[in-house]
């Protein structure tokens, strides 16, 4: 028997993580166009249309299919009033033997250096170890994104390396720093016997 499952929808302390919908358009390009030159240090280089409702219809038509093909769960998140803050997505979600995924996020300008970020690692590491069954967690960021590394490390990613010309980021290919967040019942256990 089909049964349809529900959207993804976790909460943290002062955020609700979700997927994002239709009537986030002006929201998002608000936020977004509010925030650019805060942004765009720290990510790949905004397509021409960006902004456009076109280029969020898509991402809202991406979301939803990433998130019931288990292959990605891009979330919005939304202050308890209603206020979109940023986004975080858990991407790259690999099964079988390696049963790990890769976050990517970002907050804007006015909501940054506030815990929200935090609060959105948190509930969204624990929904991928608990509910998902992954087993490893990882995330990358420019050296020099003292913000980024800081939310990683209080929210117990371990660093693990540089990734040489890892991402293009602002139009050029840029080294990032790895980390790396592990389901502590699962460091060491295997399923062989």
């Amino acid at each position: 028997m089909f049964m349809r499952r529900r959207p993804v929808r976790l909460e943290a302390e002062r955020i609700v993580l979700r997927l994002p919908a239709h009537s986030d358009y002006m929201a998002w390009t608000a936020l977004r166009s509010t925030s650019r030159d805060f942004l765009t240090p720290w990510e790949p280089v905004w397509a021409p249309d960006h902004l456009s409702r076109k280029s969020f219809t898509n991402r809202v038509y991406w979301a939803a299919r990433a998130s019931r093909g288990g292959t990605a769960l891009p979330l919005f998140l939304v202050r308890r009033d209603g206020v979109l803050v940023g986004a975080i997505t858990l991407d790259n979600i690999r099964r079988g033997p390696a049963q790990s995924g890769t976050i990517g996020y970002w907050v804007g300008q006015p909501f940054a250096r506030q815990g929200y970020m935090r609060e959105a690692i948190g509930v969204l590491v624990h929904h991928a170890f608990t509910t998902m069954d992954l087993s490893r967690i990882e995330a990358a960021c420019l050296p020099e994104n003292a913000a980024s590394r800081g939310v990683l490390e209080q929210s117990g990613f371990k660093y693990e390396g540089v990734a040489q010309s890892y991402l293009q980021i602002d139009g050029r290919w840029r080294n990032h720093v790895l980390y790396a967040n592990l389901r502590s019942d699962r460091r060491g256990r295997t399923d062989a016997r």
